[in-house]
């Protein structure tokens, strides 16, 4: 047997450093077994999915060097390698369930649904909703089937009893079958779930091993039931434990900078980041920190994987990263490294015209440009001295900013200026005035280049870790304010 080993990102954001992990730990798995490692797009979300995204994904993980044998920018023999092109497989392998009585179709609405949760949840029960829950009158599921009314595909799943799922890691996993909802396979606009193209997918594209984050683990059921109904043996399951913040909580761009674009915007080396990576829950056999990629795949056991969650702490890494420049870079690697990052022709191009109307010698060029190859500005509360508005104001406007930002599709000037407009708007400001303390937080100084064309050239996640930089500095956000705050953003 040939071990496959994939990861399976979906392009709806930027590249999370959680996806590399798993990718690493699967492009290391395989190598280890002489096996393959594919990449797969799962973009059924239409909505959400972007080839700008897609893009990033695939850039940032070849720049930590994970490459991968079969991929839709690649090619192999079990393409197409984006769900969007393979819904006709997909609506194949539906049918087969609805013709075996593995599957149904569900026509209750949306209001309905939640009306059934509330019952349960009302009588103290397991809010999963099971077939005979969602089961219409016999007339009534007549009417809407010759009504044409939309419908889903669900599966049919026990109402009592127990699953037990075999873990390379954790052993047999067992879940009670009452916490197993009837899942929808195929929406009502004809796209699968993850669930549906997650198993077919990995069938026919041959996948022998699934190495995954642990939040897969409720869902293991599930796709254990699909390969039973579908009669197809089951690739050998392990979840990994989830990266943690420095408080234990789930990594979240919230408490830390999740984007893999983030640290090499900052200018981390990627193979300190991917070394870094490796040091998450798994150590090499003689313990020692630093060790590269080719030496981890050579060394790999998956059992010296710790399922404590590892923790992903920047001051660790930024560390890790100086040993990596002091040990590897020579000054002429230096050198490179730093055209590479910063100071090279395709970014400074970008940077000359914001400046050069602005400076009479070119000793003034670095003190206006500094925010452009400098990491988190070092400010202080008294930077936002000047500004005008009462904290809570100030701390609000940057919140919304940032999540204002974090939704919209495509990161160019017009669009900043959108969102910046939308916002000066709900807080009766002028665009001077609430672009005033984003100022700050974004360059680091009320007098430097446009704000606009600075979080242009700076990018999405140094300019939203800036943005949330300046909240920090402000004394953060409680929880309790972040609920009221999330409140007052919802009626936007």
């Amino acid at each position: 047997m040939t071990v496959r080993t994939r990861i399976a990102p979906s392009p709806t954001g930027d590249p999370h450093v959680g996806t590399a992990y798993i990718a690493l730990f699967n492009l290391c798995f395989a190598r280890l077994h002489g096996g393959q490692f594919v990449l797969r797009i799962e973009d059924t979300d239409r909505q959400r999915s972007t080839a700008e995204s897609e893009n990033m994904i695939l850039d940032s993980l070849r720049w930590l060097g994970l490459d991968w044998d079969e991929g839709p920018d690649v090619g192999g023999p079990h393409g197409p390698y984006r769900q969007s092109e393979r819904g006709a497989i997909y609506a194949q392998h539906a049918e087969r369930l609805l013709e075996s009585g593995h599957a149904f179709k569900c026509y209750r609405t949306s209001e309905e649904l939640d009306a059934l949760r509330e019952e349960r949840r009302a009588a103290g029960l397991h809010l999963a909703l099971k077939p005979r829950d969602l089961a219409l009158d016999p007339d009534e599921q007549r009417k809407r089937e010759a009504g044409g009314y939309p419908y889903v595909i669900r599966m049919q799943v026990p109402s009592e009893g127990v699953c037990v799922v075999q873990d390379m890691l954790r052993g047999e996993i067992e879940v009670d079958w009452a916490q197993v909802d009837a899942q929808i396979l195929m929406k009502s606009d004809g796209m699968p779930t993850y669930h549906l193209a997650n198993v077919v997918d990995d069938h026919l594209m041959g996948i022998t091993h699934v190495l995954r984050g642990e939040e897969w683990i409720n869902s293991a059921p599930k796709h254990q039931l699909l390969y039973e109904y579908f009669g197809w043996p089951m690739p050998q399951l392990c979840h990994m434990p989830l990266l943690r913040n420095p408080d234990k909580s789930k990594l979240s761009k919230r408490k830390n900078p999740t984007s893999i674009n983030y640290y090499r915007r900052m200018g981390f080396l990627p193979q300190a980041v991917t070394n870094y990576l490796g040091r998450m829950g798994w150590s090499m056999p003689d313990e020692r920190e630093k060790f590269t990629l080719e030496e981890m795949m050579a060394h790999f056991d998956l059992q010296r994987v710790s399922l404590g969650g590892p923790v992903f702490e920047l001051d660790k890494l930024s560390w890790l990263n100086g040993v990596y420049i002091r040990e590897d870079l020579d000054d002429a690697a230096l050198l490179q490294a730093l055209r590479e990052w910063a100071f090279n022709e395709a970014y400074v191009g970008q940077i000359l015209p914001q400046i050069r109307p602005r400076i009479t010698t070119l000793s003034e060029a670095m003190p206006l440009a500094g925010h452009f190859f400098a990491g988190l500005p070092e400010i202080s509360e008294k930077s936002f001295d000047g500004v005008t508005l009462e904290r809570d104001t100030l701390v609000a406007l940057l919140q919304f900013l940032v999540w204002r930002l974090e939704t919209i599709p495509r990161w160019e000037k017009e669009e900043l200026l959108d969102q910046v407009k939308l916002l000066a708007g709900h807080f009766e400001l002028k665009m001077k005035a609430f672009l005033a303390p984003v100022f700050i937080a974004v360059t680091g100084s009320a007098h430097s280049t446009s704000v606009l064309d600075a979080m242009t050239i700076l990018g999405s996640d140094v300019t939203r870790a800036r943005l949330r930089h300046a909240i920090e500095v402000l004394g953060g956000v409680s929880k309790k304010q972040a609920k009221r705050l999330e409140k007052q953003y919802r009626e936007l």
